[in-house]
């Protein structure tokens, strides 16, 4: 849990300090642009030879000159919103995503192929008995076989025992699966928290500065409430966001609980059927 909180926290200062530094790109870029416009404007106009079609020429200058639109627009947006607010609020995604993308990473490498599994464990108790069983299973990645591994190892103590032992560590593996789910859902409550907080401070300084001037003003009230709800969008497009791939990771842990109780049923069902044999 420590290296989780420790990458996740590089991974916030990286993203902290290259918006700072989009910022004050944009700022020492202003004076730049207004020089270089005016160096344009008194330089004379001069024919450059067309190499290409204009058709050719277009399509790349319109998807550049979009991107470039939309980063700046961004950018203005999220300076007009507050870099205090702005910037907690966006903590929330990073941090959110990175334990998304945990889950999903684990919970992709704990899938496993049930019914192959079983073959190989039926093979093995018709070959070996419990201990090649027992080999099949520690040689196999997942939930399951850590599930089957545990009742198998106490058959000497009885087929209720198995059962009991395959039930109890199955609650176990769940556990395991849904770890971190609930920093999860937390950064999906904070994120438009933090929006909406912003919005009311933000609220509070319109009518301050209304209060300074004495007067209603439009300009005043509409600036104001334009950068108090841009926290607000901000925390309900990362809240969103997140509770998709919530809804995502909830999804395959169902899957892999109903494989886990499937595949259960069905080594008891093996262990009877040997345990049977033996009697006989």
């Amino acid at each position: 849990m420590k290296k989780v909180f420790a990458t996740l926290t590089v991974i916030a200062m990286l993203t902290l300090g290259s918006v700072a530094v989009m910022a004050q790109e944009d700022a020492q870029a202003a004076p730049e642009a207004t020089e270089q416009v005016t160096e344009e404007t008194e330089a004379p106009a001069v024919e450059a030879p067309v190499e290409q079609t204009a058709t050719e020429q277009e399509a790349p200058e319109a998807e550049e000159g979009g991107l470039v639109a939309l980063h700046k627009t961004l950018k203005t947006k999220f300076i007009e919103g507050g870099a205090g607010f702005m910037a907690a609020t966006l903590l929330c995604l990073v941090f959110g995503l990175a334990l998304c993308i945990e889950r999903i990473m684990y919970l992709s490498l704990s899938k496993t192929n049930t019914k192959a599994l079983l073959e190989q464990i039926e093979a093995a108790l018709k070959k070996g008995g419990i201990e090649a069983a027992l080999e099949v299973c520690r040689n196999t990645r997942g939930p399951v076989a850590s599930i089957f591994y545990q009742g198998l190892s106490r058959y000497n103590e009885g087929v209720d025992v198995v059962e009991k032992t395959v039930a109890s560590y199955g609650g176990v593996q769940l556990g395991l699966l849904e770890k971190n789910l609930s920093w999860i859902s937390l950064f999906i409550s904070i994120a438009p928290s933090l929006g909406f907080l912003g919005t009311i401070i933000g609220m509070i300084e319109a009518f301050d500065k209304i209060q300074q001037v004495g007067d209603i003003s439009a300009t005043v009230v509409a600036g104001g409430i334009k950068v108090a709800l841009l926290t607000t969008l901000l925390g309900l497009i990362i809240a969103i966001i997140l509770q998709l791939f919530y809804n995502y990771i909830l999804s395959i842990i169902e899957g892999l609980v109903n494989e886990m109780e499937d595949s259960s049923i069905s080594l008891l069902d093996l262990v009877a059927e040997y345990d049977a044999a033996q009697k006989k």
